[in-house]
């Protein structure tokens, strides 16, 4: 078992149920970034501000320094590229505001997220769709579109799943029905999926 899980579940016991699958997603997320690819993430609510939250933990420093490369170093100088981090490219869907009030007035405010994953996601990407009740209508629809593209799929849900759970090529369900616990669940699941990928591309810890 990754030492970043047995952590995980020292301090959340209830979460074993989940250890192998996210095990699985943490593998889904390594080979994607390994091949040059990128995670798009979707949510509401809280969840929106989750998926806001995992890409501030992937596009910089976490626990790691992440120093730049030298031929990053050389084209910067050291003035610049001590200051700068490598990342994990990570987009938040909810951010993009414009698009989305543009599409919601002209098109259909359930189909933001799928317009966006049709414009951004490309073979070999993960959608990471994040629904407590796992029947999120937009995020559905944008899980159906990434199916259609070659994306892979991970959904973050609770533990019935719900109805995105067939569209999902992958999951994580926390062992909870409620809301409140679903949310106080994810944040040290994708926490810990975070610092797996951080120590698996970067390693030194600060």
């Amino acid at each position: 078992m990754h030492p970043r899980i047995q952590t995980l579940l020292t301090n959340h016991p209830s979460l074993e149920v989940c250890t192998t699958q996210i095990e699985d997603a943490y593998s889904i997320l390594k080979t994607c970034y390994e091949s040059g690819g990128k995670l798009l993430i979707c949510g509401n609510g809280g969840s929106a501000s989750d998926a806001d939250h995992i890409s501030g933990e992937l596009l910089k420093g976490f626990q790691s320094k992440r120093p730049l490369g030298e031929e990053d170093r050389k084209k910067l100088g050291p003035e610049l590229a001590d200051q700068l981090q490598q990342g994990l490219p990570a987009l938040p869907l909810p951010n993009f505001t414009s698009l989305a009030t543009a599409f919601m007035n002209d098109v259909d405010p359930q189909l933001v997220y799928a317009q966006l994953v049709m414009a951004l996601g490309t073979p070999g990407d993960v959608l990471l769709g994040i629904s407590t009740s796992g029947n999120a209508v937009n995020v559905g629809h944008a899980l159906r579109v990434a199916n259609a593209r070659g994306v892979h799929t991970i959904g973050l849900t609770g533990k019935t799943g719900g109805r995105m759970l067939p569209l999902c090529g992958h999951a994580i369900q926390v062992p909870s029905c409620e809301t409140f616990r679903i949310q106080e669940y994810h944040l040290p699941v994708y926490h810990t999926l975070c610092l797996m990928l951080e120590d698996h591309f970067f390693g030194e810890s600060v």
